[in-house]
């Protein structure tokens, strides 16, 4: 695969397409609150996503897209933002040096979902993966950094614009792209996805209107 954002967007494309056959409706707890990822997301709105599709359906895919997003604006800055380049890379050294990270390794599907669900009252965990993140803090973490100097500063902050502008040059680019393959997009959701959710509605359905469903006296 070259390193064009046309030829990225196809490869992640046809990955979504190769794990959303697999994709089942979730049995857990619903989400306390929207994803800053997908809610209003204009990937979701180039896709043909944003109306009557599962969230976890939505989020595959938006996290595939910022896969690409990422990988351009690291180049960028690579190239030609050496202070923030710096930075970035002193950031990943001393989280390489962090303690357990359990949304490291996670395939793009589940990248941006929360740790854990929410708690139910009655049924307290005895732990929580964002516990023993926070609990698990070496002993023999790298010192911070030396502070940075006022024009060092004033530098980084341009050069954090420059990216950001990138970013939403790249976004749109993606988005440009993305919408050229949202017949194959829409078609397999309609595939996959749509009978999925007919058939839960419809064991939704049947349950209501169970004869041993516990009546109003």
């Amino acid at each position: 695969m070259d390193g064009t954002i046309e030829s990225r967007v196809s490869h992640e494309v046809d990955n979504w397409l190769r794990w959303l056959p697999r994709w089942r409706p979730g049995t857990h707890r619903g989400r306390s609150r929207l994803c800053r990822q997908c809610f209003g997301s204009p990937i979701i709105a180039a896709a043909g996503l944003e109306t009557d599709v599962p969230h976890a359906v939505q989020h595959a895919l938006t996290m595939r897209m910022k896969l690409v997003i990422d990988a351009s604006v690291d180049e960028y800055t690579d190239q030609n933002l050496p202070l923030l380049g710096r930075e970035m890379r002193l950031n990943e050294e001393r989280r390489k040096t962090s303690g357990y990270r359990p949304a490291e390794g996670l395939d793009p599907e589940f990248k941006g979902l929360d740790l854990d669900p929410q708690p139910a009252s009655d049924a307290p965990y005895l732990f929580t993966f964002g516990e023993l993140a926070q609990a698990d803090v070496p002993d023999d973490a790298p010192p911070p950094p030396p502070p940075l100097t006022p024009e060092e500063k004033a530098a980084i902050r341009v050069e954090l614009k420059l990216a950001d502008d990138y970013a939403l040059q790249v976004g749109r680019r993606v988005c440009s792209e993305l919408a050229m393959h949202r017949d194959r997009i829409v078609g397999a959701v309609a595939e996959h996805v749509e009978p999925q959710v007919k058939a839960l509605l419809a064991d939704l359905d049947s349950a209501l209107n169970s004869p041993v469903w516990p009546h109003e006296r």
